[in-house]
């Protein structure tokens, strides 16, 4: 049961990881945005963020000095530590390293400040390489006995980025509001067998899913009429060699809102709005289907089928998010924030569809489809995030913080694939003029490891550090 579940639940990890952050560290959000921020908790809403604003409260780019103007580079290494076990078996995901790069510039000019900037959002990796063994076999579609998958590489990668749009307005000495048009792409490559066990039973039983389609109504037929006996697995093949986008890609929008208000010295709050996004599908023309399973006359085959894959209804969950800074001392601050994540309305269900090419080689499937519906239900998210800052010297700022969250992924539909677990996260960081104009922030989290079994059995493990450099120059 455990097998037959593992490999027929791999689609839908990968497929759900999609709109995914790089094993991202609340669900699919990464604790904080900018060198500052991540070193203080992920705290942001009501304290100057310098030019990563635009990612968590454009309202505090009207913080910036009048008549001044910033261009900042980042980078984010993200190193998840992922393992599996069942059984005395074990399998650690290779997949352990994902860099993310930021680009932007920003001004203000009297009461208005406004910008644009690049980020690399969040991207996605696992890999369990070829011939691993706990996704070695699984159930045939009819279940008559144990069968090999395909023994090719299992490995998936996603990403997503924005290219931003800010702008902020003081509307008064204290309060300033602020907004950002943001253009996005998402891109997934995808190399994954789904047993025939669990294909069936979406197929039939509408367990974990649904699968319908003229290609899966040939399919039926052709087992009813004896020319297939069972189907062993199926797999999903689409993938490229390309550093920056995977094979199926996407676009879209999305907006964001913001406001602070100063009450004194000591106290600021503030508060954003991040609207879910509108992304098309991500789409390729370059996938293969591949169909293994056992003919009419008792001999093994395989078809291949090309076609264009679409990975549909694949969005970024709203967020709403406030907060306070408090400044009793000089040389101290404290901030914290509150954070509501909607994930049930945006990964309730996972769907994608396959259409052949109309081709010889195609066979039957020629110019037909194949929809599949997966289940996901995930729950809604609240984070709490605290962080504390110490100006040393005029120059140098310590930073650390913390943020706690529960885990938003039901037990039911936690896969070996998408492991997003992780729920607490401590961070520390610190901040350096380098120069009058020139500044470099750092910070480093860790998430302890959280462990969890899904209702199959398998032990899921992922905890995971993370980094993130800023360098920031004034004009």
């Amino acid at each position: 049961m455990f097998r037959k579940t593992l490999k027929g639940s791999v689609l839908l990890a990968v497929l759900s990881a999609a709109p995914a952050a790089a094993f991202a560290t609340n669900g699919m959000n990464l604790e904080g945005y900018g060198a500052k921020s991540h070193a203080l908790g992920g705290t942001s809403m009501a304290y100057d963020t310098g030019n990563s604003a635009v990612m968590n409260n454009p309202a505090t780019l009207g913080m910036m000095e009048d008549g001044s103007s910033e261009i900042g580079i980042g980078i984010r290494g993200l190193h998840p530590d992922v393992n599996l076990e069942y059984g005395g078996m074990r399998a650690e995901s290779k997949g352990d390293t994902y860099y993310m790069p930021s680009l932007s510039y920003m001004r203000r000019d009297g009461k208005i400040s406004w910008g644009v900037a690049m980020l690399a959002q969040g991207g996605m990796g696992t890999e369990y390489g070829k011939n691993n063994s706990l996704f070695s076999y699984g159930n045939s579609m009819m279940g008559a006995s144990m069968v090999s998958m395909s023994g090719q590489e299992l490995r998936s990668e996603v990403g997503v980025g924005r290219l931003m749009f800010p702008i902020a307005y003081k509307l008064t000495e204290n309060t300033t509001i602020g907004a950002s048009v943001d253009f996005l792409w998402a891109s997934m490559d995808l190399q994954m067998d789904m047993d025939g066990a669990h294909f069936g039973a979406m197929a039939m039983q509408g367990m974990g899913g649904r699968v319908s389609g003229s290609m899966f109504n040939t399919l039926g037929s052709m087992i009813y009429n004896g020319q297939v006996r069972d189907i062993n697995y199926v797999r999903y093949n689409f993938s490229n060699d390309n550093a920056f986008l995977g094979e199926a890609v996407g676009y879209g929008t999305g907006f964001k809102l913001g406001i602070t208000h100063r009450f004194s010295k000591l106290l600021t709050v503030g508060g954003s709005f991040h609207s879910q996004t509108w992304i098309s599908d991500l789409e390729t023309s370059k996938a293969v289907l591949s169909f293994s399973g056992v003919n009419g006359f008792g001999n093994p085959f395989t078809q291949d089928v090309t076609g264009t894959v679409k990975v549909r209804n694949f969005e970024w969950p709203a967020t709403f998010a406030a907060g306070i800074a408090l400044y009793p001392a000089d040389r101290w601050m404290i901030a914290a924030d509150v954070k509501h994540i909607d994930w049930s309305s945006a990964m309730g269900k996972f769907s994608t569809s396959f259409t052949a090419d109309n081709a010889l080689s195609n066979g039957q499937f020629a110019g037909q489809k194949l929809d599949v519906e997966m289940t996901q239900d995930w729950e809604d998210q609240t984070v709490f995030s605290l962080g504390v800052q110490y100006r040393a010297t005029d120059r140098f700022a310590l930073r650390a913080g913390a943020s706690f969250s529960s885990n938003p992924v039901p037990e039911e539909y936690l896969n070996p694939m998408f492991p997003a677990i992780t729920e607490n996260h401590y961070t520390a960081g610190f901040g350096y003029r380098l120069t009058d104009r020139s500044s470099l922030a750092a910070a480093f989290a860790w998430s302890p490891e959280v462990r969890a079994t899904n209702q199959d059995g398998l032990d899921i493990s992922h905890g995971q550090m993370n980094w993130s450099l800023n360098f920031s120059h004034e004009l």
